[in-house]
């Protein structure tokens, strides 16, 4: 048995890396009373694995966190724990139990939904070059990968675009193949608009996946 919590990551959570949400998870789980199951070894760790790791800065509404049982447990009981056990800034919103069987998130994602927020002297020039941007079919940026960066077409990776108040919704792959990080989507808009005077705050707001009929659903949902 396993189960699956959707949480947020929100405030100065923000600001910690994944590796250490990992260890703030452990502790947490640590102070529940979840039948939860235990590597083998010399430092026995929870049974545990995120969807996707999340970039220092980001904020979620969204994580989803899949944790290995020895047993059954009331969902209204694992929520209270888990909510007794972690800081208001890192909110849990739902949980449910699945089988073993049940497909791995970080396999079946292949998207997600992201609100950002641009603010300062030039983020208007950023919203005027949304339509252009989805008018072509190719938009190079720039890429980071293990081997360093390179230049990719970014254009396929975008799934939908819009704004509203200075405020951009997208949703974009997120696969280990074809990635495409906010950040870069958002500096892709301003190079073409000649915008440099801006920020922008990111909050990852859905994690998806594709059922077999090609519907497009949250992943807590397959």
């Amino acid at each position: 048995m396993r189960i699956i919590y959707r949480f947020g990551k929100l405030g100065r959570l923000r600001y910690i890396s994944h590796l250490d949400l990992q260890r703030f998870m452990m502790r947490a789980l640590r102070r529940t009373d979840l039948p939860v199951s235990y590597s083998q070894g010399f430092n026995p760790h929870p049974q545990m694995s995120f969807a996707s790791a999340l970039a220092m800065g980001w904020a979620s509404t969204a994580e989803l966190m899949d944790i290995k049982l020895t047993g059954s447990v009331e969902i209204d009981h694992a929520l209270e724990q888990m909510r007794s056990a972690l800081p208001p800034e890192m909110p849990v919103y739902s949980c449910r139990l699945v089988e073993d069987k049940h497909p791995a998130l970080m396999a079946n994602l292949i998207m997600a939904d992201y609100r950002i927020e641009i603010k300062g002297p030039d983020a208007e020039k950023i919203m005027g070059a949304i339509d252009g941007y989805l008018a072509e079919e190719t938009v190079m940026g720039v890429r980071k990968t293990k081997s360093g960066e390179k230049e990719v077409n970014i254009r396929p990776q975008t799934i939908a675009l819009s704004a509203q108040d200075n405020v951009l919704y997208a949703r974009l792959m997120l696969t280990p193949e074809d990635t495409l990080k906010p950040d870069t989507l958002v500096g892709a808009l301003a190079a073409r608009s000649g915008a440099v005077d801006y920020e922008g705050s990111i909050c990852r707001t859905a994690l998806l996946t594709r059922r077999e009929g090609g519907e497009i659903v949250d992943l807590m949902e397959l």
